[in-house]
Order: C-alpha cells, then structure tokens, then sequence
C-alpha cells in the first residue's frame, strides 16, 4: 500500500510541474522584480484550466504526503 501511495505522489508531483510551467509561459523573470506595470485581467479557457488544475494537483499532493505519513 504504501508503495503505491509513493508512486502516485511521485506522478502527481511531476504533474504538477509540468503544470506550472505550462501555466508559467510568459512570465519572464522581470515582471517577478517589478518589471512592466500589467493590468488586472480574468483568466479564461486553458488559462482558467491550469489555474484549477494546479491547486486540484496541490491539494491531492497535500493529501498523499499526509496520508504516507500517518501510514
């Protein structure tokens, strides 16, 4: 049990990385010290997917870290 519970957050986690840099695409490291002034916008489409796909990934991260603790 615990071995799988150890591979699914190992592919969860690689996931999660590939979604964050997907989500990450045109953010240069600039805008992260104060670059260029952007306007407030909605996300939408795939934009919007990734954003709640992230946090779904990091909760379930969350949950399988905690639960091989406690195994």
């Amino acid at each position: 049990m615990k071995n799988i519970l150890l591979l699914a957050q190992i592919a969860v986690s690689i996931t999660l990385i590939v979604v964050i840099l997907l989500q990450a695409k045109g953010a240069g490291l600039s805008s992260v010290f104060g670059g260029q002034g952007t306007f407030y916008r909605s996300k939408r489409g795939i934009e919007k997917l990734f954003f709640f796909l992230t946090i779904f990934l990091a909760l379930l991260f969350l949950i399988f870290s905690v639960a091989g603790v406690t195994l």
